[in-house]
């Protein structure tokens, strides 16, 4: 799904960002995966609010894997070349946008997340529905926008996925229309009661 926009669903994002710089605290690499990407608004804001939050030689442990899978093979040179028409931006709080957004000197109209930002999110193509992981030992795992095309079944050996991905105790941040099946309900613990924010259990 290509639906998105910056800094969506922003408070779900910020939670799992302070909780995962929690969890991840001294560790050598800190890796996150957002699941269905689409064009890469959502990685890119979630990359920006880790470098809000830690220190330039911090943020260069971080490791964000986009994923997504579309029939047109798109979505990889969008998300890697990083550059969005400028209308689309609006929602960006200017402090932000002025700092980690430059223009794009051969497109007119359009502005570029700087490269510090779109050098710790590598994008890959992942069709969810073959059950293969990306990577494992991820501190935090977003997917939105993805799980409601799915059947319930799906959704379930989808979410086996994650919690079998996440490093111990990581964390899993869905939309709140989201919940988790109650079959496997006792694989992650709701962290928050107004986001669908949880934690991998065992």
């Amino acid at each position: 799904m290509a639906f998105t926009f910056f800094f969506r669903d922003l408070p779900v994002l910020e939670y799992a960002v302070e909780h995962t710089l929690k969890l991840a605290l001294g560790r050598l690499r800190i890796k996150v995966w957002d699941a269905g990407c689409a064009l890469g608004q959502e990685p890119y804001t979630l990359a920006i609010l880790f470098a809000e939050r830690m220190g330039e030689m911090g943020f260069n442990t971080l490791y964000l894997d986009a994923t997504d899978y579309d029939s047109e093979n798109n979505f990889g040179d969008i998300v890697t070349a990083a550059e969005y028409k400028s209308e689309e931006l609006q929602r960006i709080p200017p402090e932000i946008f002025d700092k980690y957004f430059e223009k794009v000197a051969a497109k007119p109209g359009y502005h570029k997340v700087i490269d510090r930002i779109r050098n710790r999110v590598f994008f890959k193509y992942n069709d969810l529905l073959k059950l293969q992981p990306v990577g494992s030992d991820y501190s935090l795992i977003v997917c939105k926008n993805v799980l409601l095309h799915f059947s319930y079944e799906q959704r379930i050996e989808v979410l086996k996925m994650y919690h079998r991905s996440l490093a111990p105790g990581g964390y899993f941040a869905t939309e709140n229309t989201q919940k988790i099946p109650g079959e496997i309900s006792h694989l992650f613990e709701q962290v928050a009661p107004d986001a669908q924010l949880f934690r991998k259990v065992g």
